[in-house]
């Protein structure tokens, strides 16, 4: 059972969620504005928080970057709606555990609070087996759910990761927000001679001036108000292992000479003791910006970036890796039907060809979403193009690689709208094409008779 805090400026979108969560066993309570809902972070834990985008008085963004601050552990999902992918992709890079789109998909929203109370026991597994090292299956097991491509930078990209894994030199991995750039520091640490030792990932835009000290050092007891128990940092619990620093220029400067210092001593000092501790950590980091621009703009200590810069890889886009993008939704496709417990068996022909056409500004994690969701949408055995959202079947129209004064003049102000209009067009023109025979034009398509004769009702064809 999760407890869950619903935030909201929607009253009925409140009771709707809590009445079908509770339904499912979680202790739920809602909120209609992000100040109420951040005096309740501060008052009790949640495991879990559900955030409206676009709230009246504060964005979503504003209360993520807040609750981060009083509970960084928490996790937050934020709600918004598909056109808003780039926010989404934002937020996530801020820290946000993952986003869900509207309309509310149930069980989207059960597959995510299972996935957020799994890597929560995963953590608190990992401080408890401290002593016990991982092994190298499960270690295995966990890098099995990426797929590596077979495309010419595929392959580039992993002949450097064997290049480095068997050394003990730190990386730099740069990428896009939601690339697979943990998913590239997964596969160097299974690779290496630290493979039976602790992984332990670390989201360094998470973690608050505050409390990031005690996050990564530790703390003794008595150190800070609140200060209960001594507490293990993560660079402790990945002691003889693997720590990644995801976003490592949103790690607060004054936090980074403390990381300086590790680097050189290998030693840390937890908050309030008196005591250094010998560490044996191999320190592999992340940016989707470049770290030496960050170091000119005085945002990253240049001495920390010389330390980090031993060797460093990039990883592709998802629109600059096309031979492998049907792969990668064939894989997709499959670790989703595991998670929802269903048997889609593929994608009719023109669902590829609108991935291999779409930008996919969120990269692998978007295509990861968008197929959970086609494949809890999908009615028969095969993921058709009605079950993907309208933004990617129409991309043209909405062309996310253009900037918001292009898109705002060739568009109506109402997303839907455009959406509306654009697909209409196409059904009017595969209509004529076929002469208003409906079962040929549903199959070109790629959707069926029924679904087709309710658009064609729609749009008054």
């Amino acid at each position: 059972m999760a407890k869950i805090l619903v935030i909201d400026d929607n009253l009925d979108i409140c009771q709707l969620l809590k009445r079908f969560l509770t339904k499912k066993g979680h202790e739920v309570e809602t909120t209609l504005s992000g100040q109420e809902g951040l005096d309740k972070v501060k008052s009790q834990a949640f495991d879990l928080i559900f955030c409206d985008f676009k709230l009246r008085k504060m964005e979503g963004r504003d209360v993520l970057k807040q609750v981060k601050s009083i509970s960084p552990k928490t996790k937050v999902a934020i709600i918004t709606g598909y056109a808003d992918v780039k926010i989404a992709v934002e937020v996530i890079k801020n820290g946000a555990f993952d986003y869900v789109t509207k309309p509310l998909i149930p069980d989207e929203l059960v597959n995510l609070i299972d996935r957020a109370m799994d890597e929560n026991a995963s953590v608190t597994e990992t401080s408890k087996n401290k002593s016990k090292p991982v092994s190298k299956k499960k270690s295995g097991k966990s890098n099995s759910r990426f797929l590596k491509g077979k495309g010419p930078k595929s392959k580039k990209l992993y002949k450097e990761v064997s290049l480095v894994a068997p050394t003990d030199l730190s990386v730099i991995i740069y990428g896009e927000s939601g690339a697979g750039k943990e998913n590239i520091a997964r596969s160097i640490h299974t690779e290496s001679k630290r493979a039976d030792q602790p992984f332990i990932a670390i989201d360094c835009g998470a973690l608050s001036k505050e409390l990031a000290g005690s996050e990564l050092w530790g703390h003794e007891k008595g150190a800070f108000t609140g200060a209960n128990a001594a507490k293990p940092g993560q660079f402790e619990l990945a002691d003889g292992g693997t720590i990644f620093l995801d976003e490592i220029v949103n790690l607060p400067y004054d936090v980074q000479v403390g990381l300086l210092r590790l680097v050189q001593e290998k030693k840390l000092r937890r908050v309030g003791g008196t005591v250094d501790k010998a560490i044996d950590v191999r320190i592999i980091v992340a940016s989707n910006e470049d770290l030496r621009l960050a170091v000119k703009e005085g945002k990253f200590r240049e001495d920390l970036y010389h330390r980090f810069n031993e060797f460093s890889l990039t990883v592709p886009a998802l629109r600059e890796r096309k031979p492998d993008i049907e792969d990668f939704a064939q894989h997709f496709l499959k670790l989703a039907n595991e998670e929802l417990g269903k048997e889609v068996e593929g994608f009719r022909d023109k669902v590829i060809k609108t991935f291999l056409e779409y930008s996919w500004p969120g990269n692998l994690r978007e295509m990861r979403n968008v197929i959970r969701r086609a494949v809890l949408l999908a009615e028969g055995d095969e993921i058709t193009l009605s079950s993907l959202p309208q933004e990617i079947v129409f991309a043209e129209k909405f062309n996310f690689d253009r900037t918001e004064e292009e898109k705002a003049e060739e568009m109506p102000d109402d997303l839907k709208l455009a959406a509306a209009e654009a697909e209409a067009k196409v059904l009017r023109k595969v209509l004529a094409e076929v002469k208003y025979n409906r079962t040929k034009a549903a199959k070109k398509l790629g959707i069926d008779r029924k679904t087709l004769f309710n658009k064609m009702k729609e749009y008054d064809i």
